[in-house]
């Protein structure tokens, strides 16, 4: 090799600083690699929370789905309660002049069980009315509210819904519909 350096002195020279130069640059490939290593992870992390909350968002948004169907329930159940046909036979016997049932069968909570997917889910029906006379004929007018809860108030899991329809029926003096 000598003799070679002999007779091409400057290619000892060239793989010297070579040397010199891959050295340099292994010594700057760490950082490097760290570094990205660094980057990568903190990407992972993001994303996985990231993750989390859509999948936390979406399980709230079916439960309020669910709540919605369970308040309708009620407003459904509170409605015929109202306007099922036992009430024209009572109303005929008092001559018209008794409501339908409104507050009395809706007193306490008469869709506490609910089953399949509204498991859980509690329901609350409300009714109020009012009277009014055109004609001789008797007008009452219904406001049913059912408001359906789940979870416990300050959590995360905690659903409501209500929903507030208003149903008016007419009955003629002679117990005809109007």
């Amino acid at each position: 090799m000598k003799s070679m350096s002999a007779i091409f002195p400057e290619r000892e020279s060239v793989c010297a600083t070579g040397m010199a130069h891959l050295k340099t640059q292994r010594a700057f490939a760490l950082p490097t690699a760290i570094f990205l290593l660094v980057v990568l992870a903190a990407l992972g992390a993001f994303m996985l929370v990231i993750s989390s909350v859509q999948h936390t968002t979406s399980a709230q948004d079916v439960q309020g789905t669910r709540a919605y169907q369970a308040a309708r329930a009620g407003v459904e159940w509170g409605v015929y309660q109202i306007m099922k046909p036992e009430n024209d036979n009572y109303n005929k016997t008092a001559g018209f002049t008794a409501p339908y049932a409104c507050a009395g069968a809706m007193a306490g909570s008469p869709l506490a069980a609910l089953g399949n997917t509204l498991t859980g889910f509690s329901v609350a029906v409300s009714c109020t009315n009012g009277v009014d006379t055109e004609g001789g004929d008797t007008i009452r007018i219904y406001r049913i509210t059912s408001t359906a809860t789940f979870g416990n108030v300050g959590t995360a899991s905690r659903v409501d819904r209500q929903i507030t329809v208003t149903v008016g029926t007419c009955r003629k003096a002679s117990g005809a519909n109007c």
